[in-house]
């Protein structure tokens, strides 16, 4: 029988430990990508929609939310909170902070998305310090994310989508001078930064013109601070077009293909005689035709590509005229409701299609029509405390009925949106047959009641 001698064994015993730790160091390295991070806020609806994805696939994704030390998790995101992986914070002034907290991560993070518009600019703040992910640019978001930037933009890159347009931040009869002389009334007022037709405004006369812009002026930085936005002053005064409100949702690649949503037919507050711009009725799938919806996508196309967004979802708003589609504007994220009515009526995964055009998968996006959708924003229509809200429960029991959002309580204080005010409250319905969703919206306009003092 052969025996090692000492210097032998300790050789053999050497070489076995260094491979024991060979295989210790591969194992710790191999740390799997599977981390999808979301800025400043979640809703519940993702997480599920995330969930269901990965049990359908066989695969596992973590899910973590970054918000900035500084403030508290809003209401939503607390309620989720167990439901979540990781949740990281620091103070986004500080450069080394930001680099620390995402240190420890570095090899695991798959992907970065936000969902609000308001979380837009923590997304662009944390991009840099995650420079192997796919992602926008800083730059673009910057210019998608300005009403002013974006139009500047397009009118460079293709000034027949937009209308003339004049840029102010102070009110004086030079500047009133100058903006009658470049762009003809009705003019339409849209304060840098803002969504959901907060503080947009139409004017017919010069008068009207002045008073609303002092108004704005006067406003918008309350109205900044409440929507969590640091931005300069400036008001956007454009032509105001008509014609009937559309709008679509598409992913970007990063190589600039994009898969496209269905369109979106939108009625706003003025179409039901309100003096106010929110998106009051949205249905989907629209009655366009084939030629139509190529004009959408031609337009929309150019409008992505003027703002080189890239690996993310835009939401493109339009209007359709005489004189062809004309863009409105377009956000650098997934629309609101979207995630609902293409789910219902289309069977898309939207929330999942966001992530999967990030890490470079293909979207899913179905062309089977499963039925109508229609996504309803409801205001009171004089502002005042909230007296009455009647019909609730009874709408409730429409056959169409999917869901509803009540942001308001009796008691509380109604505005509206162009004067910074949010809806009273949301509703989502379906239906397989398109006469039926409209008897049911119907209804439910008849049986709805707000009343303010």
């Amino acid at each position: 029988m052969a025996y090692l001698n000492p210097k032998h064994l300790n050789l053999l015993v050497g070489k076995l430990y260094d491979q024991v730790l060979r295989t210790i160091r591969e194992t710790e390295e191999k740390k799997e990508k599977n981390i999808i991070l979301f800025t400043g806020k979640i809703f519940g609806h993702i997480i599920d929609a995330i969930r269901t994805y990965q049990k359908k696939e066989g695969i596992s994704f973590r899910i973590a939310l970054f918000h900035d030390a500084k403030t508290k998790l809003d209401a939503t995101s607390e309620q989720h909170r167990d439901k979540l992986d990781l949740i990281l914070s620091c103070d986004i002034t500080d450069d080394a902070a930001i680099q620390k907290t995402f240190l420890p991560y570095q090899d695991e993070l798959l992907a970065i998305t936000c969902r609000s518009e308001s979380e837009i600019p923590l997304l662009a703040r944390l991009i840099p310090f995650l420079p192997y992910l796919n992602a926008p640019t800083t730059e673009s978001l910057r210019w998608a994310t300005d009403k002013i930037l974006m139009r500047e933009r397009m009118s460079v890159h293709n000034p027949s989508m937009i209308p003339a347009f004049r840029v102010i931040s102070e009110v004086t009869q030079a500047t009133l001078k100058e903006v009658e002389e470049e762009v003809e009334f009705p003019m339409i007022i849209k304060p840098a930064g803002l969504g959901a037709s907060r503080l947009v405004t139409i004017c017919y006369h010069k008068e009207e013109l002045e008073d609303e812009l002092k108004k704005v002026l006067k406003k918008i930085q309350s109205v900044y601070k409440d929507a969590g936005g640091k931005w300069e002053p400036r008001v956007l005064v454009e032509h105001f077009i008509e014609g009937d409100m559309y709008s679509i949702d598409a992913y970007v690649t990063g190589q600039g293909a994009i898969a496209f949503c269905p369109v979106v037919h939108i009625k706003t507050g003025k179409t039901i005689g309100f003096d106010d711009f929110f998106g009051y009725q949205q249905i989907t799938p629209t009655l366009l035709n084939t030629e139509s919806i190529a004009g959408v996508h031609a337009v929309a196309t150019s409008a992505i590509y003027a703002l080189g967004l890239k690996h993310t979802t835009a939401h493109i708003e339009l209007f359709k005229t005489e004189d062809g589609w004309k863009i409105i504007e377009v956000g650098p994220r997934v629309g609101g409701f979207r995630h609902m009515m293409y789910e219902c009526s289309h069977g898309i995964n939207h929330t999942m299609n966001d992530i999967l055009v990030r890490i470079g998968k293909k979207t899913i996006v179905p062309k089977k029509t499963k039925g109508y959708s229609v996504a309803m924003k409801f205001f009171a229509k004089e502002e005042g405390k909230l007296t009455r809200l009647g019909g609730v429960k009874k709408i409730q029991e429409l056959k169409s009925f999917k869901t509803i959002y009540i942001h308001k309580q009796i008691g509380d204080h109604c505005a509206y949106a162009k004067n910074g005010g949010s809806s009273v409250f949301d509703i989502i319905m379906f239906n397989k047959e398109r006469p039926a969703l409209l008897a049911d919206i119907r209804r439910l306009e008849q049986t709805i009641d707000i009343a303010t003092e």
